[in-house]
């Protein structure tokens, strides 16, 4: 009983205290705090709670292939042209998903396997490589995308497109939102108080693919204007609906060599554009490409439209440039947004969306408040009545309970759900259980006689033992629906496992505290429990 020295009553207080405090921001209205929210911890609320949007987004999985395909034909033409001796190819096709080309020397093939071998990687566990490669004719390479090696494409392109999509939402200033992956090609996106579902809409769809690519001058517009485009070019539309335009297939800067991009004001038009700086390789490339072609028209691509094609006028160096475009501050934002994000591997298009309404959510946060309430107030009247004195140092204990609650939820900035609220109610009503068994076992010494002391040093010590052990196993069952689950389950079992450390903080060490202050302070030869 001697074990509460004046230094850490002390600690334990003030404990206590700062948890309390840090639930003050979360009862002030954010209107009141203007300025001040995101620095302060405040407890974040649920798309069921506050309303927002729901997105269910899906991924085409051909662009994977599609891309590995494009890919992998840059690679071989340079694999090809690198090295001693160059090795000589006819042109490459990429008919029917197979990437084809013809050797011109047929006694360079083994020269050729041997280089498009280390281009092959082992598919995960499977076994099998990603690419098969094929001699067919004896001079003609064929190489095929697996099975196994697509499969562990398209996971790790959802796997980059998840995080490029919460980056992107990060972006936006939200709190809190949900994105996870569903199935094999799915992403489920909860933004909760959202106002401008539309505008997450437009910025999740740009896949941002940004690249710079020459004019081809030498294509004839009469093909271009029927779609044949010349070797070695392709054929794109303009993003205002123009023309096609004919551009050499190679990339002079991809947007994978961005390092910023902002939304600013073209100094001479005075209109939104997008200024973008580029990495130091980016920023030579494209300085070295721009001195070698002063005078001659490059484009500018955003997810295969061309966004404008001005010409050269003198190097740009410094490695920045500008995009500018029929932009207004918004759109311009949202395409920074996205290209400081990265760009997405793969399309994503929206098969669901749902609007929540906060109506839903106000009724909700209505009806657990009452529910905690009234939780609360039955707890305090049993307790009291049955254990006395004792009783009322653990209704102490549960009303510091709940605040120490709200307090943690808030310093982890976390985010309080309908079960959440559930799981709040549910620790509220079990948070005496450990005060019942102590009670109860105190009850128990004093009807074998011993003294006031040996009754509540042993109530403690003995019921402690049981205590920590049912809460393990709470506690065991809150970790497995915490690393199991998602969504609602997840928000229940984070409120469940707070709820269970502080409950037995406040109801074994705060009231023991409170007992052994009065103990020692009064001395009595009796207790009424």
């Amino acid at each position: 009983m001697q074990d509460f020295p004046r230094w850490k009553v002390s600690s334990i207080i003030a404990f206590i205290v700062a948890l309390m405090l840090l639930a003050v921001p979360s009862f002030i209205p954010e209107s009141a705090t203007t300025g001040l929210n995101d620095k302060l911890p405040r407890i974040n609320f649920g798309l069921d709670l506050v309303g927002g949007s729901y997105l269910l987004l899906e991924a085409d999985t051909k662009d994977v292939a599609v891309a590995r395909l494009e890919q992998m034909r840059d690679t071989v033409l340079t694999e090809m042209k690198r090295g001693n001796p160059r090795i000589g190819i006819g042109d490459i096709s990429t008919r029917d998903g197979k990437l084809s080309f013809l050797l011109r020397d047929v006694t360079q093939v083994d020269e050729a396997r041997e280089r498009l071998l280390p281009l092959t990687n082992g598919a995960g566990l499977t076994g099998q490589r990603d690419w098969n490669i094929e001699v067919v004719d004896g001079q003609r390479f064929v190489l095929t995308q697996t099975e196994a090696g697509l499969t562990q494409a398209i996971n790790t392109a959802m796997g980059d497109a998840t995080e490029v999509v919460r980056k992107r939402i990060d972006e936006l200033g939200t709190r809190e939102p949900t994105i996870i992956r569903q199935g094999n090609n799915r992403i489920v996106v909860q933004v909760p108080g959202l106002k401008d579902p539309q505008g997450l809409k437009d910025l999740l769809g740009k896949t941002a693919k940004l690249e710079f690519k020459l004019v081809d001058l030498n294509a004839d517009p009469v093909q271009v204007a029927k779609g044949i485009a010349p070797v070695g070019s392709e054929i794109l539309p303009y993003a205002d609906g123009g023309g096609p335009i004919a551009l050499q297939r190679a990339v002079i800067v991809s947007g994978d060599q961005l390092i910023n991009a902002v939304q600013g004001n073209n100094s001479q038009t005075n209109e939104p554009d997008v200024v973008i700086t580029f990495d130091s390789q980016g920023g030579r490339k494209f300085a070295r490409v721009t001195q070698e072609n002063v005078g001659k028209p490059f484009a500018i691509i955003l997810d295969n439209k061309v966004i404008s094609a001005p010409s050269i006028n003198e190097p740009i160096l410094g490695g920045t440039a500008s995009i500018s475009g029929s932009f207004t501050v918004k759109t311009a934002n949202e395409l920074a947004i996205a290209l400081r994000s990265g760009k997405l591997p793969v399309a994503l298009k929206i098969v669901e969306e749902r609007t929540v309404g906060p109506d839903l959510g106000a009724d909700s946060i209505r009806a657990g408040i009452t529910a905690s309430v009234i939780a609360a107030i039955l707890v305090i009247v049993f307790m009291f009545v049955t254990y006395g004195r004792f009783g009322v140092y653990a209704n102490i204990a549960v009303v510091i309970n709940i605040l120490v609650i709200i307090g943690v939820l808030a310093l982890l900035k976390g985010t309080l759900t309908l079960p959440g609220i559930a799981g709040f109610v549910l620790t509220i009503g079990t948070a005496v259980d450990a005060n019942v068994l102590i009670n109860e076992r105190i009850r128990e010494e004093r009807r074998r006689g011993r003294s006031v002391i040996q009754s509540v040093e042993l109530g403690y010590k003995e019921a402690s033992r049981t205590i920590f052990e049912a809460n393990m196993t709470h506690g065991i069952s809150g970790v497995i629906m915490l690393l199991l689950g998602s969504g609602p389950v997840k928000g229940f079992a984070v409120v469940l496992l707070i709820g269970i450390v502080t409950s037995v903080f406040t109801a074994v060490t705060f009231t023991r505290m409170l007992v052994v202050l009065w103990v020692r302070k009064n001395r009595p030869s009796d207790i009424n429990i």
